[in-house]
């Protein structure tokens, strides 16, 4: 996550996102799945001393480094929970964010169910999600790269195209859309793409899991890891809307 957040496109969408929130001094702001609280800094810095910036995850460990990221910042609450039963009253949030959460929740359209309760009208709220389906790695085996592709969206990621859906499931909830852009993030460096992408560890359980032929899958691997240029990209989509 922290990788993926510092590339060029990673810090574009944050920025272009926390812009359009409009986060002023006073705000209370909820970051939902906020992990190792690589966003909290930034909204703490727009709330001033009068506002309160709350981060909630359900992970220990991501929870224990956002704890540790925001030791010296007085208003940052970090407050373990699930995104399905958030705990902050209703009502009391006047910015929140979301951002790559709704892809591996049970139920989407429940979490935003719950941004609603939570958030006050006129309350600006931010997502940001990936759609798995357009995911494009280089390859001159270009069937086991569309293979990969279709096992990510399949097997790896519980709503692998939520970022399509974005602006119509935040209607649904009850929230006004008011921008829908995308992003790009794209790898250059194939060991970087590995260990975002997951390459090589998704790779193999497709194999073992019969999606990919085992020889073809390793002779696709060798080339990608070769020395050489390397290409792979997807697209995330971003949607601000409002209550």
């Amino acid at each position: 996550m922290l990788r993926a957040a510092a590339g060029d496109a990673g810090r574009a969408y944050k920025q272009r996102m926390l812009d359009m929130l409009d986060v002023r001094d006073g705000h209370a702001v909820l970051d939902v799945g906020c992990g190792p609280g690589t966003d909290l800094p930034a909204l703490a810095e727009r709330v001033g001393d009068a506002g309160t910036v709350i981060g909630v995850d359900r992970d220990p460990a991501m929870l224990e480094r956002a704890r540790a990221r925001t030791a010296g910042l007085p208003r940052v609450e970090i407050r373990e929970g699930d995104a399905h039963a958030l705990p902050v009253e209703a009502g009391t949030i006047d910015r929140a964010k979301t951002d790559r959460v709704l892809m591996h929740v049970a139920d989407p359209a429940d979490v935003l169910a719950q941004l609603h309760r939570a958030t006050r009208p006129g309350a600006r709220i931010g997502l940001a999600e990936p759609d798995w389906d357009t995911l494009i790695v280089d390859a001159e085996d270009l069937e086991t790269s569309r293979a990969f592709t279709r096992f990510t969206t399949s097997e790896v990621v519980r709503h692998a195209t939520i970022g399509r859906g974005l602006a119509r499931l935040a209607a649904r909830a009850g929230f006004r859309v008011e921008a829908v852009h995308t992003t790009t993030p794209l790898f250059l460096d194939f060991a970087e793409a590995d260990h975002t992408l997951g390459l090589g560890r998704n790779l193999q359980k497709a194999v073992d899991g019969g999606h990919i032929d085992p020889v073809r899958g390793r002779d696709w691997f060798d080339g990608l890891s070769a020395p050489g240029p390397f290409y792979a990209s997807f697209t995330l989509v971003s949607v601000v809307c409002s209550r």
